[in-house]
């Protein structure tokens, strides 16, 4: 054969062989994800894969409902959380890029009464710093106090003031979702359009996203929504759906993977969607530029070196390229997208159990088989180090339902433990007995309460309404015949350290 008749079909012969989905895809997907799904105990399932320009895989798996027959399809609602922070992200940097304001803008020139805990931050804080995890906070501080609460938007970022850092300005990488608040309120100021109205209008009208909503309000009475459930702290359970608009600009919107697939093919495309430019190109490279270090260590597990966080989304190295993805968890729901430029990749996974690693595990294995890293089973190896988790959690659980059942009494009468106690930054919560414990009422959780059942040394064990908040040890500080304080802690998904609320004199 003539060279270039030879090139000429080894280029063919590679564009048909490109062409062709990776064996996993083609044969093995499904089973794989039934086999997960029953493994950890997922309800319903939809996943999309877009390759070269093709939405190569768009369907759902299992149930709306646990129990009833309602299937999930590519149409279904889920809850995305926090994957809605890039959408807020791409519309700030898109406002930079009309010369509405500049990310490295202060914050106090919109807020100029705006605070963060120290002076220092407080006057060099700008846009970029909220878009992007380095305020020096915690991952997850304040949430407790935000997280399904009635508190406003303006609230949640007054109250930014009282979040002590334990990390360093501009160095230390902590989540922050109030952060993405103030954020997604400083659209207003520049546009006179709330964040959800400027988002929608900007990004998922012009994307063809009909089927897309910016609230969680009203979400349940959405025909064709999956519902939220948990195995945390329990069997699994069905449980309320998180009403989280206060948050909107950090993880408030419904979508589904077929409207998702067209974000993300937007996204692969440099700003373009069918060959019409919905985005300047440097306004989508603006989201994906590195501005904080969240890690730079070579991983154990996955074949990844380093990971950043842009403007609401995070980058990694994986088997040679550059991957950009996020997570997004609210209460009986756990997502994620990801996309990869460079192989014209992009995958989304929508899931309605909170308490599982599947989604994650699943996307990791659609990134082996498509950049070609040998076979291993993530869900297998995911599902052997959570099995280890579930088992000390119950046996935690079983701990302290045995404290309760040796009907103790409180060294002191429920009475004196009875009343409002008060924390800086939450607010108040009230006691109240009721048959041999206590009822736990929320200022600003209007939809939950708590049970308080007496174990020992002035310990109850409390227990929320809402499932998904958890079952812990709440420890009353006594000295002599007054009750002083009482710590009071909620499940690692909403915020890792307790709150510490004290009793108001009578």
């Amino acid at each position: 054969m003539k060279p270039l008749l030879l090139l000429s079909s080894l280029l063919l012969s590679s564009c048909l062989l490109h062409a062709q989905p990776p064996a996993f895809i083609a044969d093995s997907l499904d089973r794989y994800i039934e086999r997960g799904m029953a493994d950890w105990q997922i309800p319903g399932l939809a996943i999309a894969v877009v390759k070269d320009g093709k939405v190569v895989v768009s369907k759902g798996f299992g149930v709306r409902e646990a129990g009833k027959s309602e299937p999930v399809d590519e149409n279904t609602l889920f809850l995305i959380a926090s994957n809605t922070k890039l959408f807020t992200g791409t519309a700030l940097a898109k406002l930079e890029d009309d010369k509405k304001l500049s990310l490295n803008d202060k914050v106090t020139k919109f807020f100029p009464d705006y605070q963060l805990f120290d002076p220092t931050s407080t006057a060099l804080v700008s846009v970029r710093d909220l878009l992007c995890h380095r305020l020096g906070t915690k991952t997850f501080q304040g949430d407790f106090t935000f997280w399904n609460t009635d508190l406003p938007r303006a609230e949640v970022i007054r109250r930014m003031r009282l979040l002590k850092p334990t990390g360093q300005f501009r160095q230390d990488y902590g989540y922050c979702n109030s952060a993405f608040v103030t954020a997604g309120e400083i659209i207003p100021k520049v546009t006179g359009q709330s964040w959800e109205a400027y988002v929608e209008t900007n990004l998922l009208k012009p994307l063809g996203m009909t089927n897309t909503y910016m609230l969680t309000a009203g979400a349940e009475n959405r025909s064709n929504v999956a519902r939220p459930h948990t195995s945390s702290f329990g069997p699994l359970r069905r449980i309320p759906y998180d009403v989280v608009d206060n948050l909107g600009p950090a993880g408030s919107m419904v979508s589904s993977v077929k409207d998702l697939s067209k974000w993300l093919m937007m996204q692969l495309d440099s700003g373009r969607l069918d060959g019409q430019r919905i985005l300047p190109w440097s306004v989508v490279q603006r989201t994906r530029d590195a501005n904080t270090i969240v890690g730079s260590r070579k991983s154990t597990v996955l074949p990844r070196h380093f990971q950043t966080y842009g403007l609401g989304v995070l980058s990694a190295d994986y088997a040679g390229r550059q991957i950009f993805w996020h997570t997004g968890g609210a209460f009986g729901f756990v997502t994620n997208t990801c996309f990869v430029p460079e192989e014209k990749l992009a995958i989304t996974i929508l899931t309605n159990n909170d308490n599982q690693s599947f989604f994650e595990a699943l996307r990791y294995q659609i990134l082996d088989a498509y950049l070609g890293v040998p076979y291993t089973n993530r869900s297998a190896f995911f599902l052997k180090q959570a099995r280890a988790g579930m088992a000390e959690e119950q046996a935690t659980l079983k701990a302290l339902a045995d404290r309760v059942a040796k009907g103790n009494k409180p060294s002191l009468p429920l009475m004196a433990f009875a009343g409002t106690y008060r924390n800086e930054l939450y607010g108040t919560i009230t006691l109240k007995p009721a048959g041999t414990g206590l009822d736990v009422l929320f200022e600003h959780h209007p939809r939950m309460t708590a049970r308080l059942e007496y174990m020992d040394d002035n310990t109850f064990r409390l227990t929320y309404s809402n499932q998904a908040f958890g079952v812990f040890p709440a420890r009353f500080s006594v000295d002599g015949n007054t009750v002083k304080s009482v710590e009071i802690k909620a499940s690692d998904f909403v915020e890792y350290d307790p709150y510490v609320f004290t009793k108001a004199a009578r």
